[in-house]
């Protein structure tokens, strides 16, 4: 049997072939092996990059949906006509697309959403870090200097003593709001559409509500504040709430008012207002525009109640620190030097740290957790009460973002009216009065707190901010702007805490020695040369 020739090529592979197999084989088992762990390094280096980007592109991209969804529903609920019971659609123009004034539709904070990224997260352990330091600092100081650890927290409790009358004064204040604004609008909407003189009806009502507002809601907190002699923080609690009760009250009248008016309720019915409940709803819930419902999230969260809660304390702790560690050691009496140019350089740049501490805590504490706590207890599902006014490269962006809830009612109802008023001829005016409007009642509210008059805060605010608004605009975009706007919040906190320190303690041993009005607006710290 003769077997058939094969190619010398043929031949020579497949006599190979089995050889190389047998030589190569674990070295093939061994790249196979190493290709194996390459792919599975590279396929958990893919997720982390992976990981990273989503996180990163969460945040641009949840803003650019709120965006989107806002202007959505803007669009649709200013942009239908109603005319002889039938809907278009089509556009209106654009100076009438914010008639309707703010649309809440539901989002979370800011803040929320960037703590789901670790890196940002870090910088929120870092401040929880630096608090643990002020503690262990202030417990080592007592154990030097009386040989065991002080726990007393005297300053904390000075300054919110006395809230008996506090909880008093709150609660008749709120009364008041809650029933006279209402009762009032009942009876002056009954009357409205039957009355033959209903400009003068409606005259009538507004001078009489507003006499009892400025007794009730005007002198009665001052005369609290006054009488009872109430520490700082107490009398911070009724001012504000003063504040909070007007602008509440003052929203309330101003969205239900023009509604029922114009809605002519027909012959035997009777004309439809808003419910004593969605009134009493709108006086707790975190905004100052009212609206008979607003977006309600279907549950709570205690977890997440319980976890602001605690943050509200952690901040009132930092801020209790800050200033015993960092502002009473410089300004107290024993320390005082000479005045000079020098010591007050100095001092206006030691009070840079801790002034900017204290308006980061203020933001974070009221702004962020107080806001939020409300709005997780009472399901309220709009959480924008701030943007990230951090970002800002002008002052104008600033001011807009850094307290959404107060500018919106300026915005609805000073900058918007004053417009309305003026038929859109005098935009500056309007900006103008808004800020000054804004500067008196922070003058106001500070005034009323610390028990004295000195307007670095009004001068601040409503002299070189309204500056710093028009000369750095919303047409800078630079970096550079940023670093010169936070640069600017570093000094102008530095500076507040400086003079109202020492106007403190000015105050305290250099007393007025007659009532006359120079003698109550003149700053005791400018002829107050006390030494000890």
């Amino acid at each position: 049997m003769t077997t058939p020739e094969t190619p010398n090529g043929v031949v020579h592979r497949n006599i190979k072939a089995p050889q190389s197999e047998e030589i190569s084989g674990p070295a093939a088992g061994t790249r196979n092996n190493m290709s194996d762990e390459d792919l599975r390094q590279w396929q958990k280096h893919a997720q982390r990059v992976k990981e990273k980007v989503l996180e990163q592109v969460q945040v641009q991209l949840s803003d650019l949906l709120d965006q989107a969804l806002t202007e959505t529903v803007e669009s649709f609920t200013q942009t239908q006509a109603t005319f002889n019971g039938k809907t278009t659609s089509k556009s209106a123009p654009r100076s009438q697309r914010t008639d309707d004034g703010k649309v809440f539709v539901a989002r979370p904070s800011l803040l929320d959403e960037l703590f789901e990224i670790n890196h940002i997260r870090t910088i929120y352990h870092m401040f929880i870090a630096v608090l643990l330091m002020f503690g262990l600092s202030t417990l080592a100081v007592d154990y030097i200097d009386q040989g065991r650890i002080v726990l007393e927290f005297d300053l904390l409790f000075f300054a919110f003593g006395k809230l008996g009358a506090v909880v008093w004064a709150w609660a008749v204040m709120f009364l008041y709001t809650l029933l006279v604004p209402y009762l009032t609008l009942v009876i002056w909407g009954s009357l409205y559409h039957t009355c033959p003189s209903k400009l003068g009806l409606s005259l009538g009502t507004g001078l009489i509500l507003s006499a009892v507002q400025t007794y009730v809601l005007g002198l009665f907190p001052i005369f609290v504040v006054v009488q009872y002699q109430l520490p700082p923080a107490s009398r911070f609690i009724v001012i504000l709430e003063q504040i909070r009760f007007l602008m509440k009250s003052y929203s309330f009248i101003r969205e239900t008012g023009p509604v029922i008016m114009r809605n002519t309720p027909k012959e035997g019915e009777s004309p439809r207002f808003p419910s004593l409940s969605s009134y009493l709803y709108f006086l707790f819930c975190p905004t100052l525009i009212y609206r008979e419902s607003y977006p309600r999230n279907t549950h709570i969260r205690w977890k997440y109640v319980g976890i602001t809660t605690g943050m509200i304390f952690g901040c009132l702790f930092y801020a209790y620190f800050i200033l015993v560690r960092l502002c009473v050691p410089v300004f107290r009496p024993e320390t005082k030097q000479p005045f000079s140019k020098r010591t007050m350089v100095l001092a206006v740049f030691h009070s840079i740290l801790p002034g900017i501490m204290l308006l980061l805590l203020c933001f974070f504490a009221f702004l962020h957790c107080w806001l939020n706590l409300f709005g997780e207890l009472l399901r309220f599902a709009d959480r924008m009460f701030y943007k990230d006014w951090w970002n800002s490269t002008s002052f104008a962006n600033y001011y807009r973002t850094w307290n959404v809830v107060v500018h919106d009612w300026l915005y609805q109802y000073g900058y918007r009216d004053f417009l309305w008023l003026s038929k859109k001829k005098f935009r500056t005016a309007a900006m103008l009065s808004v800020f000054i409007v804004s500067a008196v009642v922070h003058e106001y509210a500070l005034a009323m707190g610390f028990g004295f008059f000195y307007p670095v805060l009004f001068f601040l605010f409503g002299i070189f901010g309204v500056v710093f608004n028009f000369a750095m605009n919303d047409k800078r975009q630079s970096p550079v702007y940023n670093v010169l706007m936070w640069a600017s919040l570093f000094l102008g906190q530095g500076v507040q805490v400086c003079l109202y320190s020492q106007e403190w303690y000015a105050q305290i041993h250099c007393p007025r020695t007659e009532n006359s009005f120079w003698e109550m607006v003149t700053p005791r710290s400018w002829s107050c040369s006390y030494q000890r």
